[in-house]
């Protein structure tokens, strides 16, 4: 419960936690980063870390000079990118041996195929825009690997992706990360980060299942 309790801190406050490592132990901040980054998009059971709202912190702490903007874009653009193609081999690896294919009750052949078929028409924008939600962004790479998207067509969607969304997240952090206003009220905004976007799916998800099924 206290590792819960600290992380959740973390979460909310990680702007303060962050300043104090960046005080503490100086560049080994990169590495930290690095590996939060990582994690969070690359391990599939590790969805709560932090995402967003770091990246827009990070941003906002190279405005103040306490960190380098172009080694933190390049080396949080790299963590996101391994991340995500760690998670597609994980999921294109152990998919097929958790199901067990034709073997398993748990495996559905046509529901492999419909999931196939749609990340290979849909699954680059989903790949894209799976970036900004959070928990959603573990799972879609994972997924992804699982229904066998081709590997080229995941790199290309995973770099766009993920560079919208390190350089766009760090470099609005940049420029408004410090104002007053955003400092004031970063824990709301933070919150904002972590709770629209999943109102978002969550309203997409009940509109989706109203729609009258298709004969």
């Amino acid at each position: 419960m206290e590792i819960i309790s600290y992380l959740f801190d973390f979460i909310l406050h990680v702007d303060k936690h962050l300043e104090a490592f960046v005080q503490s132990y100086g560049l080994w901040v990169y590495a930290l980063l690095f590996l939060i980054i990582f994690v969070e998009t690359g391990v599939v059971v590790m969805p709560f870390l932090p995402g967003d709202s770091l990246l827009f912190v990070v941003g906002a702490m190279c405005g103040v000079g306490l960190m380098d903007y172009t080694l933190s874009v390049g080396l949080l653009l790299v963590a996101a990118v391994l991340g995500n193609q760690s998670n597609y081999a994980i999921g294109r690896y152990f998919g097929p041996r958790v199901f067990k294919w034709e073997d398993s009750r748990l495996f559905n052949k046509a529901a492999f195929n419909r999931a196939h078929d749609f990340y290979e028409r849909y699954g680059g924008i989903t790949i894209v825009a799976a970036r900004f939600m959070p928990f959603v962004r573990t799972f879609a790479p994972f997924v992804a690997g699982v229904a066998k998207m081709s590997r080229g067509k995941f790199t290309f969607f995973d770099v766009t992706g993920g560079a919208l969304w390190v350089v766009g997240i760090i470099t609005v952090g940049y420029f408004f990360g410090n104002f007053p206003f955003v400092k004031a009220h970063l824990d709301k905004i933070i919150w904002a980060l972590i709770l629209i976007p999943g109102v978002v799916i969550m309203f997409g998800a009940w509109k989706s299942r109203r729609k009258p099924v298709q004969v």
